[in-house]
């Protein structure tokens, strides 16, 4: 229970604190739009975008680990660490991509 806890705090964390880089720095032009509601549009986008990873994290990973375990070229690292990060990996660059994207043309979209 407290790694759920731990997660959804560091989670809220790291949304507020990307959405205050992205305001006061990144799109610093953004303004125009009342911080309440550019803050849920980010919200709603990054919750969409842990809703993005759960899944590629738990269906991605068992193909990938039979896919490691047949290349059998690292003998030093178990199968299932690299296909945890690998799977790791790529769902962090889909979410990234589906959160820069979503959130420059939909959050973001105030400005030139």
């Amino acid at each position: 229970m407290r790694l759920v806890f731990a997660g959804t705090v560091s989670f809220f964390c790291a949304v507020a604190n990307n959405f205050a880089g992205n305001r006061y720095w990144t799109y610093p032009e953004s303004r125009s739009r009342h911080i309440l509601q550019q803050l849920g549009m980010f919200f709603v986008v990054n919750t969409a975008g842990i809703a993005i990873r759960i899944p590629i994290l738990h269906y991605v990973e068992p193909p990938m680990e039979s896919v490691v375990k047949k290349m059998d070229i690292l003998s030093f690292i178990s199968p299932e660490t690299v296909a945890k990060n690998a799977t790791l990996a790529l769902a962090i660059g889909i979410v990234m991509l589906w959160n820069f994207f979503i959130n420059r043309y939909w959050t973001y979209n105030d400005i030139e």
